[in-house]
């Protein structure tokens, strides 16, 4: 008796390297509203990300992606606060369709803060179902320039 094997499937197996390479670089796609700044960064050690495969790995193929979404604020005396929020994609989407879903949920944010204080808004999306600490978050919008200089105001 003959073993049944499944058939070759190039795409199936493409897909499974380049989810492996996002994973093994903490590939994450950021984005910073008061720089207008969108970049490819590793979100565990906070650095640029600069691969082109990395690039193509991100663009080209549908993920699960885990979006965090934060809105920037500062009060009167210079105090600076944010509010977030974190949610999975339903089914697998390529990062080209996730404008509305972000901008759906980054407009309920930005209401339920407060207009005076907010300085900006920024979101992180990865393609991997991950769980994302306040504190890391924090630390790749600051990376980014999310947050001004006390010094400066």
């Amino acid at each position: 008796m003959s073993k049944v094997r499944k058939p070759h499937n190039l795409k199936a197996r493409m897909d499974r390297a380049c989810r492996a390479l996002l994973k093994t670089n903490h590939a994450a796609v950021a984005n910073v509203e008061p720089r207008d700044q969108q970049i490819m960064i590793n979100w565990k050690h906070c650095t640029q990300i600069r691969s082109i495969p990395v690039a193509n790995a991100l663009c080209d193929v549908a993920h699960h992606w885990t979006i965090y979404i934060s809105v920037f604020c500062q009060m009167p005396d210079g105090q600076q606060y944010s509010k977030s929020t974190e949610f999975t994609t339903i089914g697998m989407h390529l990062v080209a369709k996730l404008d509305n879903t972000i901008e759906a949920a980054h407009a309920e944010l930005v209401a339920q803060a407060n207009p005076n204080h907010v300085i900006g808004s920024g979101w992180i999306a990865i393609p991997d179902q991950v769980s994302l600490e306040e504190a890391q978050a924090n630390r790749i919008f600051k990376a980014m320039g999310a947050w001004p200089d006390k010094k400066a105001a």
